[in-house]
């Protein structure tokens, strides 16, 4: 055998992940509030990028070239546009919104009337009170309470450890050794920190603040100490346990438990002046009501407040390059109208994957749509991937901090997305969500002297033809915050 050299000619398929497809792929999992800083920081960078306004009527001056629009300038699209809204036909119900018992708390949004998000002069942050800093508030007090420089300091170093609840750390002797304080001297600052505005600032637990408050309140008896030293029995709501630990009868406790609910457990959080923003859904589900045929259906289409509207101003990028000698400066123009191209063509392309794929799982879940939680069905992301004939990761990301509006609420895409249950009748599988919603349904509607224990529902379910095993139902209970059987026994009779 000899050893030799050739020349083999080979041709072969391979992805690459270049940065530009790299890029697309995060623009795609990104949600509308980081979709908008990041074309905020590409106009900014990029002179050949414009915003789009309105419906070009106030087009920017001196730009009446073709443009290329990264998304759809119509507010309200017509159906089956292709781009911007889809419609999906579903089942006839008389009564589609009717109430299906499920309360859906950590899920549905409510909506309020009286007025319009539209309106110039609408401002949130107007009909906020002013607070002040809590910073600030406890600055002016330590300059009143403390004379001693030195103690200035360390009381200034333990309110920048505060978190946003106003507790200190368990453990700061790390922080007492840096500051070179003795032991008792730090306690004694600590202690008259203690009796700071708002009441139970500058505790190290939460038994530590509601004693500072009881204790201004002249409330803190040896009784309540030890019901404070045991709130561990008070959340399980073991309450002759308490009342054998207090020394007191029920009334006694009761009242004792009233007062402490008056208390505050986090004191910083009336200084907290951040308002939380609202989730601005980047879809829009609607009921057509006899449309195609008599099924209805549902028209989808994309909340076009949450698409940033780019230009790619071509005349702009003709006046430039014409008036351009230098090779260098050419070549940066070049490439900036090349990036300013391919942001817009990627922005379409994400508007579309979304709509595309949000229209696909409309059309999975019309039952739920139609009749509630309880007809959800169980779906995975191979599912809706095999369908929109999409990759099944991208099909993950598009589902990602991406929110559909509806008329039942606002939900996260991945809601839909739930594992199946099998049934031991033959029916078909259940979605997981729709259980979870059945056994929430049987805890509400328990009787005091009927308290419902774990393997009480899993026989229950089973005996709905739903096969579901007792840590199962453990597992959705302790999911959905309801208590145990105990616990809830204990608070019913009361």
């Amino acid at each position: 055998m000899t050893i030799s050299q050739r020349i083999d000619q080979r041709q072969s398929q391979t992805l690459v992940m270049t940065p530009q497809l790299q890029q697309a792929i995060k623009l795609l999992q990104m949600s509308n509030l980081e979709l908008g800083d990041f074309v905020e920081q590409e106009i900014e960078q990029n002179p050949l990028l414009e915003r789009g306004e309105g419906d070009g009527s106030d087009a920017p001056i001196g730009d009446t070239g073709p443009e290329i629009v990264a998304a759809a300038p119509d507010a309200d699209p017509a159906p089956l546009s292709g781009s911007e809204s889809e419609t999906v036909s579903g089942s006839n119900d008389e009564d589609v919104w009717a109430n299906d018992g499920y309360n859906g708390e950590e899920r549905f949004a409510t909506t309020s009337s009286g007025g319009s998000f539209e309106d110039d002069e609408f401002s949130a942050a107007q009909n906020i009170a002013e607070k002040p800093s809590l910073r600030a508030h406890l600055l002016e007090q330590i300059h009143v309470d403390f004379t001693e420089p030195a103690d200035r300091m360390v009381a200034a170093a333990l309110i920048e450890l505060l978190d946003e609840a106003g507790y200190l750390p368990a453990d700061l002797e790390l922080v007492r050794t840096q500051l070179g304080v003795t032991d008792e001297h730090f306690e004694e600052i600590i202690a008259r920190m203690q009796r700071f505005d708002p009441c139970g600032i500058f505790a190290r637990s939460l038994h530590e603040c509601l004693a500072l408050q009881l204790f201004e309140k002249d409330r803190l008896d040896p009784a309540m100490g030890l019901l404070l030293q045991n709130l561990d029995l008070l959340a399980k709501r073991d309450l002759n346990a308490l009342m054998r630990l207090c020394n007191v009868d029920n009334e006694d406790l009761a009242d004792m438990i009233a007062e402490i609910r008056h208390l505050n457990p986090k004191p910083a959080m009336a200084f907290t002046s951040d308002v939380a923003q609202p989730i601005v859904p980047d879809v829009i589900l609607r009921h057509l009501p006899g449309k195609l045929g008599e099924g209805g259906g549902w028209h989808v289409e994309l909340n076009t407040e949450t698409l940033p509207r780019v230009l790619a101003n071509e005349r702009y990028y003709a006046q430039i390059q014409s008036a351009t000698s230098k090779k260098a400066d050419k070549e940066y123009i070049a490439d900036r109208w090349q990036q300013a191209n391919w942001l817009v063509k990627a922005l379409h392309q994400r508007a579309t994957t979304i709509l595309k794929v949000a229209s696909e799982i409309v059309r999975q879940q019309d039952a739920f749509f139609v009749h509630g939680v309880s007809h959800l069905k169980p779906l995975i992301l191979k599912d809706i991937a095999t369908l929109v004939e999409m990759h099944e990761s991208t099909v993950s990301r598009v589902t990602q901090h991406k929110y559909i509006a509806t008329p039942r609420g606002l939900f996260e895409l991945k809601y839909f997305f739930t594992t199946a249950l099998g049934r031991s009748d033959g029916g078909a599988d259940m979605s997981s969500e729709s259980v979870r919603a059945r056994i929430r349904a049987m805890i509400d509607n328990e009787k005091p002297t009927s308290i419902l224990s774990d393997d009480h529902l899993s026989m229950m379910l089973r005996g709905e033809g739903i096969d579901v095993a007792r840590r199962t139902v453990a597992k959705y209970r302790e999911a959905m915050r309801i208590p145990t059987s105990a616990q809830r026994r204990r608070e019913k009779r009361r």
